[in-house]
This record gives C-alpha cells, structure tokens and sequence, in this order.
C-alpha cells in the first residue's frame, strides 16, 4: 500500500490555476521528489496533503485512509523558513517545539545525535550558519519519531557545504526507514538523493515514477566515443542511421541517437567503416537532460 495516494487533486485561487487533476502515489521508503520550477505548485500541492490548505477538487489517502489529526501528528514537515528563538540554545528551542507538538520531548538529545548538533545543543541559535538552522529545523521534524517526513526546498539558499549536509542526512533517515516527501527546483539534488519523482510545470504534472524509469523514457541514448583521427570518426557516425547530432566533448565525441541505436551497433559500424575505437562509453541522461525534455527549455516565469 502506498504511504500518500494524491487522486485528481486541483488547486484554484480564482481565475488561477495552481494545480490541475494531480495524481500519483508515494510508495513506502522512498525519497519521493516533487520537482518543478518555483511557481509551478509544488508548494501548493504539499500544503492541501499537510491540511494546510484545501484542494479545490480531487483527494488524498494516507496509508490508505483520509487525511486526519492523527496522521499529521504523525508526520514530520519543514514546510516553511524554520522559526526558532534566536537567543535560545538549540536545545530549548526543541523544547518549546516539542510541547507545542505535545510529543518528543524526550527524543530532543537523540534527534540532535542524528543531525550532528548534539555538541552545540547548548548554543544559541544565532550562532549556527544556515545549514545548522536548515538541520535543527530537520530535529524539530524528528520530534517524535514519525515514520513520514515532508520538506519543502529543505536545501534552499545553502551554500554547497550546507547542501551535501542536507543531502546526507535525508539520505541517512531514508536508510533508517523514514519515507521522506521533499519539494525541490534543483534538480542536481533530487537526481543525487531521490528514489523517486514527479515532474510538475504550471500545475500539470507532466510524470512521475522511479528515478531509473523517468530517465530511462529519453527519446535518446547518448555515447562517448574516441579514435585515434576524431575528425574521420565524426565523418563516419554522421553517416550512421539513427544519428541524432554528433559534437566534440574534449578529447572525445559525444553522440546522440535514436533510443533504439545500441552500443554494440555503434561499435560495429564504426568497425564496419574501417574506425576502431578507443573508447565507447554509454553515457546516462541526466535528469536535468530529462527534465528540459519533458517541460522544454522556456522558463515559467
């Protein structure tokens, strides 16, 4: 059974539509990446899933069941900009978070041992840099122990130390067997962290699935190759059917065909018009690649 089960969800604030008929299921124990450019509803769809807002039409099931108190007491969510005391230590900040929760409060050493504060439990929360405020925050969600963690942008405006440290941390709860919900517009992060993800653009969702899958539908393979003479070996694969577009990569080509076109085909024509290669490798579509595929290169701005 599925953790989250979103069933034609719609989202109207008048004229505007910020989600339209959105529909996918989270499975158990993943990283499930919402991604999509900022004001596409990412935002917006995991407020009305945390009953913060209400859909317009559509519904949701968690484990199967309607959204209720209960559910969300058992979810941990960083929806917004973490909001502590900055002159308190981290440590009663996670007391004041925890009775406002009304649990966790004797989890508040063990949650800061998990995001790697427990030797500052004592400092003020002024002092920490922001990837320490994005990781206390991350506490505040541990409060309690719930197996289901939903994070909006949890790495937005961290520098890259603050963003491998976020990075590491999901990827350490998920292996603890949290099933985490994240929203995200980088799309480097998602493809290094999540197991799975849908793709929304302008309240549509354009696909969603297991990371492998959503990568594996390019309409095109890509390889990189090497001879000993490039320029004859760029003359060759133009002439190969089911090339898309041939173009230097350094000390290589970088080839683009048909999905059909294998590796072995390509090195057997090649062989075929008297080239042997020095390197063939199968080069993986990115999901930055896969991404601009299925949305197209325009901005939704």
């Amino acid at each position: 059974m599925a953790i989250l089960s979103l069933q034609d969800i719609s989202k109207n604030y008048g004229r505007v539509q910020a989600l339209q008929h959105v529909s996918f299921e989270v499975p158990s124990s993943t990283v499930y990446g919402i991604l999509g450019p900022n004001g596409s509803g990412k935002t917006t769809l995991l407020g009305i899933v945390m009953d913060v807002l209400k859909a317009s039409s559509g519904n949701y099931l968690w484990n199967g069941k309607p959204g209720s108190n209960q559910q969300r007491r058992q979810t941990g969510t960083l929806l917004e900009t973490p909001n502590f005391y900055h002159y308190l230590s981290a440590s009663d900040n996670l007391k004041i978070s925890a009775r406002i929760k009304g649990r966790g409060l004797q989890d508040i050493d063990a949650v800061l041992q998990t995001v790697n504060l427990y030797e500052r439990k004592h400092s003020a929360f002024s002092t920490f840099s922001l990837g320490m405020k994005q990781r206390l925050a991350i506490a505040a969600a541990l409060l309690g122990n719930p197996d289901v963690l939903v994070f909006d942008e949890p790495t937005n405006g961290l520098d890259p130390a603050g963003i491998a440290e976020i990075r590491e941390l999901i990827m350490q709860l998920n292996k603890a067997g949290k099933t985490i919900i994240m929203a995200s517009h980088i799309l480097d992060e998602v493809e290094k962290v999540c197991t799975h993800v849908a793709i929304i653009q302008k309240g549509i969702l354009k696909t969603a699935g297991p990371v492998s899958e959503v990568l594996q539908s390019s309409a095109a393979n890509n390889f990189l190759l090497a001879a000993a003479d490039l320029a004859a070996l760029q003359h060759i694969l133009q002439q190969m059917p089911g090339v898309q577009n041939v173009q230097p990569a350094g000390e290589a080509l970088l080839l683009t065909c048909n999905e059909n076109i294998t590796a072995e085909q390509v090195n057997r024509f090649c062989f075929e018009n008297g080239m042997v290669l020095s390197k063939l490798i199968v080069k993986k579509t990115s999901l930055e690649t896969r991404f601009l595929e299925i949305t197209g290169k325009q901005s939704d701005r």
